[in-house]
C-alpha cells in the first residue's frame, strides 16, 4: 500500500471526508454521540506503515497496534512500569537469568483460540528469522542465542532459550542479566501473532501478506480491526473474547468500575495539524495528534482545559548519512551539529512548548543524563569545517534535508536551514515526501541529511543509545565505532546501575562527539483532549490503553 507524493493533497481530503462522513445522529456532532457509544475519536498523525507489530517501527502505528494486541506485560500509563498482560504473573530465578511466564488461562485470540505458550515462541521465531528483517529484533537479543540465530550464525531456533513448559508455560533463559526485561516485554516486538493466519497466508518469515485487513487479522488485544480506508480512518471495535472484555461492555449503571470503557476507537491518520484543531473544535475529535506552536497561547488564555502539554520520553533530531562525503568526517557532522541553536528554537520557535536537547538521551531517564553536551558554539564549528577542507565556506557542497511532511517539521528545519546558512555559509534544501517515503529511505540510508525523532520504548537510557550499535536495526547512519559497541555491551553486562550508567556516559560521549547524530530539541506531547476524556494520566512513553479510557460529560 505504498503511496506516492503525488498522492498527498487527495490523502489530505480524504481524511477531511472521513471527519464529515463518522458516524453521528444528525442533531449530534460525533463526540456528543460518543457519550451513548463510547467511541473515542483520535488524530493519529500518520497512516500507518502496517499493523504486523513485528515489521512496524513507527510511534503512531504502535498506539494502534496496542488495541489489537496485548503482550506479556503492557506499561503502567502512570508509572512507566511494566505490569501484567497476557501473563498473569512471572517467576525470576536468584541469578536473573530465567522468567517463566504464566500466561492467563482466559487469554483468548479474537478467533476464539486459545492464547499459548506456543503461541508466543512461534512469534519469537518469526520475529527474530533472519528473512522478515524486523528493524526491532534487537529487542530479543536479551534472550540466549537470540542474536545469533537473528544474524545467521545459528539455525537451529530450539538452541535460543525460548520454551513452552506447557500450554500456559514460558519459560525464557537470556544471555545476561536484563533489568529492562518486562517492559521490553512489552513492545510490539514482543507480541504475539496468531500462527494459523500467519501460515494461511505464506511462510512464517514471509512479510506483506495482507494478514492485517479487516476481516483477516486475528489479534489478542482489547479491539478487533473493523475498518481501514487508508488515509481516511482506522476503525476497531470490542474483542468479546478479550480476557478482560468485561471492562470494555456496557456500564451496569452508575457507579459500575469494571464496564463502560471505550467500546470503540476511530483512528484518522492526518499529518494536517490545523485541520485536526479544526476537526477537535467542531465536534469530531476527542484528542489531536499534535497542536501548532502559536496555536498553545490561544489555548492557555481561552481554554485550558483542552490543552496539554505532557511530558513524553522523546528526542527530535537530524541524522547525518555518513557514508556520503563529507558527511563522512566527523569534523563536517560536528560542525553541523554545533551550528544549531536549539534554545532560539525551543524558545522562540516552539514558544517553550519543547525544551532544547544538548545531548541524546532526554536528561533523568530513568536516572540517567548524560554529562556530555551539543552546545551551540559557531566559533567552534567554522573552525572545524576549515579543518576539514572547507576554509572560509568555500566548496562545501549542498546538501537535501529530507522530512516527512507536516508544519511542524517545516518550521524547525527552516530554522536549522537557516542557521547553517548564516553561521557556516552551508546551502541546503528542504524535501518533504510521504511519510512511507520517508520511512522507507531512513530504512535504506537512501538520504543525506534527515529529520528523525525516536521515542523511548521503555523508561531506560538503554532504548536511546543500543540505537546506533554497528549493524543495528534503527541506526540508519551507516556509522559504526568498535568502542561505542563495547561501551554498550559493557551497560548490558555491567553488574549494577552505577556501571551501567559510566558505560552510558562513554557510550553518549562518543555519540555526541563523532556526531551521526544532532539532537534538537526533547519532546513533549502537546495536543487538545475533549473534556469528555476520563482517565487519561500524562504518560511519558506518550501510550494509553484505550480498554482503561472512559467518556463522560462534564458535570453542568
Amino acid at each position: 500500500m505504498s503511496i506516492a507524493w503525488r498522492h498527498r493533497v487527495p490523502a489530505v481530503a480524504s481524511v477531511l471526508l472521513a471527519f464529515l462522513v463518522a458516524g453521528c445522529s444528525p442533531n449530534k456532532t460525533p463526540v456528543e454521540a460518543a457519550r451513548t457509544t463510547q467511541t473515542l475519536h483520535i488524530g493519529n498523525g500518520a497512516e500507518p506503515q502496517d499493523l504486523d507489530p513485528h515489521t512496524t517501527i513507527v510511534f503512531t502505528d504502535y498506539t494502534i497496534l496496542i488495541a489489537l494486541f496485548e503482550g506479556l506485560t503492557v506499561i503502567d500509563e502512570a508509572t512507566s512500569a511494566p505490569v501484567p498482560g497476557t501473563a498473569a504473573r512471572w517467576d525470576i530465578s536468584p541469578d536473573r537469568l530465567r522468567y517463566t511466564f504464566h500466561l492467563r488461562p482466559e487469554a483468548r485470540w479474537s478467533s476464539g483460540d486459545p492464547v499459548t505458550a506456543q503461541d508466543f515462541v512461534f512469534s519469537f521465531r518469526r520475529v527474530l528469522s533472519p528473512a522478515l528483517g524486523a528493524e526491532y529484533a534487537y529487542m530479543l537479543y536479551p534472550i540466549k542465542n537470540a542474536e545469533a540465530f537473528n544474524t545467521g550464525q545459528l539455525a537451529d531456533f530450539d538452541q535460543v532459550g525460548v520454551r513452552a513448559l506447557d500450554e500456559h508455560t514460558l519459560e525464557l533463559t537470556l544471555a545476561r542479566p536484563t533489568p529492562q526485561l518486562l517492559a521490553l516485554a512489552a513492545n510490539p516486538s514482543w507480541f504475539p501473532v496468531h500462527p494459523k493466519t500467519i501460515l494461511a497466508r505464506g511462510h512464517i518469515d514471509q512479510r506483506d501478506t495482507r494478514w492485517t485487513t479487516p476481516g483477516a487479522l486475528v489479534g489478542n488485544g482489547p479491539y478487533v480491526l473493523k475498518e481501514w480506508l487508508p488515509n481516511q480512518r482506522i476503525v476497531a471495535v470490542r474483542n468479546p473474547r478479550y480476557w478482560n472484555a468485561a471492562a470494555t461492555a456496557p456500564a451496569s449503571g452508575p457507579g459500575d468500575a469494571i464496564g463502560g470503557h471505550i467500546a470503540e476507537v476511530v483512528f484518522y491518520p492526518n499529518d494536517n495539524i490545523a485541520a485536526d484543531e479544526a476537526a477537535f473544535r467542531t465536534g469530531r475529535l476527542h484528542l489531536t495528534y499534535d497542536v501548532l506552536p502559536d496555536r498553545i497561547e490561544h489555548y492557555r488564555r481561552n481554554a485550558p482545559g483542552q490543552l496539554r502539554i505532557d511530558p513524553l520520553l522523546e528526542t527530535l533530531f537530524v541524522r547525518f548519512n555518513t557514508r556520503l562525503k563529507p558527511l563522512d568526517d566527523a569534523r563536517v557532522r560536528r560542525a553541523l551539529a554545533l551550528a544549531i541553536d536549539r534554545e532560539s528554537i525551543s524558545q522562540q520557535l516552539l514558544l517553550g512548548s519543547r525544551p532544547p536537547a544538548w545531548h541524546f538521551t532526554p536528561p533523568n531517564t530513568a536516572g540517567y543524563t548524560s554529562k556530555t553536551r551539543q552546545s551551540y558554539d559557531p566559533d567552534t564549528a567554522r573552525r572545524l569545517l576549515a579543518e576539514a577542507g572547507y576554509p572560509g565556506r568555500a566548496g562545501f557542497p549542498k546538501f537535501e534535508i529530507q522530512m516527512n511532511a507536516d508544519a511542524l517539521n517545516s518550521r524547525i528545519f527552516e530554522a536549522i536551514q537557516g542557521m547553517w546558512k548564516r553561521e557556516l555559509g552551508v546551502e541546503t534544501s528542504l524535501v518533504s515526501l510521504d511519510f512511507r517515503a520517508y520511512l522507507e529511505n531512513q530504512r535504506t540510508v537512501a538520504y543525506q541529511i534527515t529529520r528523525s525523532r525516536w521515542v523511548g520504548d521503555y523508561n531506560d537510557p538503554n532504548t536511546f543509545l543500543d540505537m546506533f550499535v554497528t549493524g543495528g536495526g534503527n541506526n540508519q547512519t551507516g556509522w559504526s565505532n568498535p568502542a561505542y559497541d563495547r561501551a554498550i555491551a559493557d551497560a548490558a553486562e555491567a553488574p549494577d546501575t552505577g556501571a551501567r550508567f559510566a558505560a552510558f556516559q562513554r557510550a553518549e560521549k562518543l555519540l555526541l562527539d563523532e556526531a551521526p547524530v544532532a539532537p534538537v530539541v526533547f519532546g513533549a506531547r502537546t495536543y487538545l483532549i475533549s473534556p469528555d476524556v476520563r482517565d487519561w494520566p500524562p504518560s511519558l512513553l506518550g501510550i494509553h490503553r484505550y480498554q482503561t479510557v472512559r467518556l463522560e460529560p462534564e458535570s453542568p
